[in-house]
């Protein structure tokens, strides 16, 4: 059966051992899960403990408040990729440490660079940091378009951050409205294949002139 090259990706970081998370008790490499063609994908920091046992981001009570987040952006699991910055779950569900994230970040490219997404939403300070390659606030930069050079990158709260101030839940809902604002502004309606089976809108984003790069 002939597989995908991210597929064989996947296959190889499957009992990864290049790193210390091996050994400190993580159950199994989380690779990411969604649409391999999605033209939206997700970047969260690591797996916590309901992902480290089945094997897929974002399935425990942050997941939930995500799933409610894309619902009320008019997205859902079957619509993007998701995947982290770290393959495997920390201890007590600890920061990620540099050389961690140094081990990790060139898979989640590969990823990116397989998948091909035009949009990729960052949640939280790993994620945008880890992309954005620059060490910011989540709070200076969520909710704001920055155009890299082979995507756009959108930061976003980390859903999880609900979880512990309860205040932030509403703050995440604005974020994501400003996120489907964002999403409408730059979704075209595609050209009719046949009046049978339509084709569905495309993501087309133009890089604006000059680029937002200067913020920082």
């Amino acid at each position: 059966m002939t597989t995908t090259p991210l597929q064989d990706l996947a296959k190889s970081l499957h009992n990864c051992q290049r790193c210390k998370l091996a050994k400190l008790g993580r159950s199994q490499v989380v690779f990411g899960v969604g649409n391999p063609r999605a033209s939206i994908m997700f970047v969260g920091e690591a797996p916590g403990a309901n992902e480290d046992l089945k094997g897929e981001p974002f399935v425990g009570a942050a997941g939930k408040i995500l799933n409610d987040l894309l619902q009320s952006a008019d997205l859902s699991r079957d619509d993007i990729y998701i995947a982290n910055v770290i393959k495997c779950r920390p201890p007590e569900n600890r920061d990620p440490e540099l050389d961690e994230v140094e081990t990790c970040k060139p898979f989640l490219l590969q990823q990116i660079q397989l998948i091909r997404p035009k949009l990729v939403c960052t949640l939280g300070n790993w994620a945008t940091q880890t992309l954005l390659e620059r060490k910011v606030g989540i709070t200076k930069v969520k909710a704001q378009a920055f155009y890299m050079k082979d995507f756009v990158l959108f930061p976003l709260l980390h859903p999880a951050a609900a979880l512990h101030q309860g205040g932030l839940l509403d703050t995440l809902k604005a974020d994501f409205k400003k996120l489907k604002e964002f999403l409408d502004r730059n979704t075209k309606p595609a050209e009719p294949a046949s009046a049978a089976s339509p084709a569905a809108p495309t993501l087309q984003i133009d890089p604006p002139h000059p680029t937002q790069m200067d913020l920082f």
